[in-house]
C-alpha cells in the first residue's frame, strides 16, 4: 500500500512539471528544446542540433499603488455627515478621534439648543505635501434665539496614505479653542401690563403691588455667550417696554425715589407723592399695608397745624403776627398744653412759633379764634376733611369741649388722616388750591370740586412751612434748598409716636409717614431728604 500511494504522489509530480515545461514553451517568446533521449531508448532525434533554454521579458510593465484619493473628497465627505448628524461617519474620517468625540456633539447641541445646521465650505487651502485646510461658514439655528452664523477652519492631514480631518474642539466653534466653553444664559426680565405714565416699566420693589396690579408680569431673556469672557455672541430681542400696557399716573424716576427712600427703615411705612398742578399721584410707596398710605387713619400730629394755621390768617393773623411761645398753657377752665421742648420761647412771630411747632402758641389761638366750629370748618371745607369720594381719607369730628378743640388744633384727639391726605394739604399750599389727588388722566365725573384758598392765606403758609425747614424741626433733615414743609410727631397712646413730615418742592408735594417712627423731625424729614435728593 505505501509503495502505491509513493508512485501516486511521484506521478502527480511529473504532471507538475510537464504541464509548467508545456507553459513554458507556449509562453511568447520562449523557445523550447526537444529533451535528451532518455538512457534505454532509442535515441533518435530530428537531425537538428539541440538548442539552450533562455527567456525574453515581456513588454508590460509592472503595475505601481494607486495614488491616495485627495483632501477634497475628504472634506466633501466629512462636511456631508456633519450637516446630516452622521457622527459615525465623521468619527472614521478624524485622525485619532477623542473617545468623546459623538458625545462632545450631541451635548454641545443639546446644551445650546440647536435645532439644525447648514455648512458653506470655501476654497481648500494646501498648506505643503501633507497638509490642507478648509475655511467655512456655518449658520445654527438656536430654539428661541433664531439664527447664530459662525466662522471656523477643518484642517486635514495626510495620514497613513489616506487624507484625514485633523480635528479640535474650535472645529466646533472658534469660542471653544484652548478650553473655551459656551453656555446659554436665561434671565428673567419684567413684561408687566400696568406701566408708569412714561411707558416704563415700574421700578423694582417698587412698593406700589397693593396699589396697581400687573407689576410682576415677566419674561425669559435668552444670551448665548461665552463662559469665561461673558461676551455676548447672541441674544434675543428684549420684550416690548413701551406701548404694550396699561400706563399709569405714576413716574418712574419719582417711584424709584419714594421706594428706595424706605430702604433699611425698620418701622411701616409709607410716601405720597403729587403733581402740585394736577394732583395726579405720581408715586406711591407703601410698606403699611392693605392701602393704609390713601386709606388709612392716623393723627397727623403738627402737620396739622398747617390747616390751623390757615385758620387762624383768615381771622386777622398774619406770618409776622407777635404770638407766645411759653412752655406751657392752660386753656381757661381745662386742661394744660405744653411744648415738646419744654422751653419757654417767649413773644415770636407766628412763623417762628410754626417753625418750632409750639403746641402752647396753636392751643392758645384756637381757644381764643377758632371756637365755635371755625377749626372743624376750615379742615372740612377747604382742605378735604370729610367724608367725601376719593382717594385719600381725613376726618374731624366738631370738638365737644376746649379740650378737644386745643387737641383737635396740635393733630390729636378726632383728627386723622392718611398720608395722601397730608400731601393734598400740602399741595393745596403749594399752588393755592386745593383738589383731590387722582390716577386717571382727568378727575372722575363725582369729584369734589377744586376749593381756592385766599391767596394771603396761601402766601403766608408758604412763608411759614419754608421756615421750617430753614431755621425750624426740620433744619437739620439735610433737606434740599427750596423744600418747604411741616414736621408731626403724633402721640398714640400705649405705644411710640407716629413721625411725619409733609411739604412740597418743584412740580411736587408730598408726605412722609412713619408708623410708630418717633419726632417727625428726627425720621420723617430725613427721609424725606433722600426721598427729594433722588429725584
Amino acid at each position: 500500500m505505501r509503495s502505491r500511494w509513493l508512485l501516486a504522489l511521484i506521478a502527480t509530480a511529473v504532471a507538475i512539471v510537464a504541464v509548467g515545461v508545456y507553459g513554458l514553451a507556449t509562453a511568447p517568446g520562449a523557445v523550447v528544446a526537444s529533451p535528451s533521449p532518455r538512457p534505454g531508448t532509442s535515441g533518435e532525434t530530428t537531425g537538428k542540433p539541440p538548442l539552450t533554454l533562455t527567456f525574453e521579458p515581456t513588454s508590460e510593465p509592472t503595475p505601481e499603488p494607486a495614488p491616495a484619493a485627495g483632501p477634497e473628497l475628504t472634506t466633501a465627505r466629512y462636511f456631508a455627515a456633519w450637516q446630516t448628524g452622521d457622527l459615525s461617519s465623521m468619527n472614521d474620517l478624524v485622525a485619532d478621534p477623542p473617545a468623546d468625540f459623538a458625545e462632545r456633539h450631541r451635548r454641545f447641541d443639546a446644551e445650546l439648543r440647536v435645532s439644525s445646521l447648514s455648512l458653506n465650505p470655501g476654497e481648500l487651502r494646501r498648506q505643503g505635501e501633507e497638509t490642507a485646510e478648509v475655511p467655512f461658514q456655518g449658520v445654527r439655528e438656536v430654539t428661541g434665539l433664531g439664527r447664530w452664523t459662525f466662522s471656523s477652519v477643518l484642517r486635514l492631514g495626510l495620514r497613513a496614505g489616506a487624507w484625514k480631518v485633523l480635528w479640535a474642539p474650535e472645529t466646533l466653534h472658534p469660542s471653544l479653542k484652548d478650553g473655551g466653553s459656551l453656555r446659554l444664559r436665561e434671565t428673567q426680565v419684567r413684561r408687566p401690563t400696568t406701566l408708569t405714565r412714561e411707558g416704563l416699566p415700574f421700578p423694582r420693589d417698587s412698593r406700589a403691588g397693593d396699589y396697581l396690579t400687573g407689576l410682576g408680569g415677566t419674561a425669559v431673556l435668552l444670551s448665548l455667550e461665552e463662559a469665561s469672557s461673558g461676551r455676548v455672541l447672541l441674544t434675543s430681542p428684549p420684550p416690548p417696554s413701551t406701548g404694550t400696557g396699561t400706563r399709569t399716573t405714576i413716574s418712574r424716576s419719582v417711584q424709584a425715589a419714594a421706594a428706595r427712600a424706605l430702604d433699611g427703615l425698620g418701622q411701616p411705612a409709607a410716601i405720597v407723592a403729587v403733581d402740585v398742578e394736577t394732583r395726579q399721584v405720581r408715586a406711591v410707596a407703601d410698606t403699611l399695608g392693605a392701602k393704609q398710605a390713601f386709606n388709612g387713619l392716623y393723627p397727623p400730629g403738627s402737620t396739622f397745624k398747617v390747616v390751623t394755621a390757615a385758620a387762624l390768617l383768615r381771622t386777622g393773623l398774619t406770618p409776622e403776627s407777635p404770638v407766645g411761645c411759653p412752655a406751657t398753657y392752660t386753656i381757661p377752665n381745662a386742661r394744660s398744653f405744653t411744648d415738646a421742648d419744654g422751653a419757654d420761647h417767649g413773644t415770636v412771630t407766628l412763623t417762628t412759633a410754626f417753625a418750632l411747632s409750639c403746641n402752647t402758641t396753636f392751643v392758645q389761638h384756637a381757644y381764643e379764634r377758632l371756637r365755635d366750629d371755625r377749626l372743624r370748618a376750615e379742615a372740612a371745607d377747604r382742605f378735604g376733611f370729610r367724608e367725601k369720594p376719593g382717594l385719600s381719607s381725613c376726618r374731624i369730628r366738631p370738638s365737644a369741649d376746649l379740650n378737644e378743640l386745643g387737641s383737635d388744633a396740635i393733630g390729636q384727639n378726632s383728627a386723622q388722616a392718611s398720608p395722601l391726605c397730608m400731601a393734598e394739604v400740602a399741595a393745596a399750599v403749594a399752588s393755592g388750591v386745593w383738589k383731590p389727588a387722582i390716577m386717571t388722566a382727568e378727575p372722575p365725573a363725582d369729584s369734589p370740586p377744586p376749593v381756592p384758598l385766599d391767596d394771603g392765606v396761601a402766601a403766608g403758609l408758604r412763608t411759614m412751612m419754608s421756615a421750617v425747614v430753614t431755621q425750624g424741626t426740620a433744619a437739620q433733615a439735610g433737606l434740599p434748598p427750596d423744600t418747604a414743609g411741616k414736621t408731626g410727631t403724633a402721640e398714640v397712646g400705649g405705644a411710640k409716636s407716629h413721625a411725619w413730615f409733609i411739604g412740597y418742592r418743584g412740580p411736587l408735594a408730598f408726605a412722609v409717614f412713619v408708623q410708630n417712627g418717633g419726632a417727625g423731625g428726627a425720621v420723617a424729614a430725613p427721609i424725606a431728604a433722600r426721598f427729594l435728593k433722588a429725584l
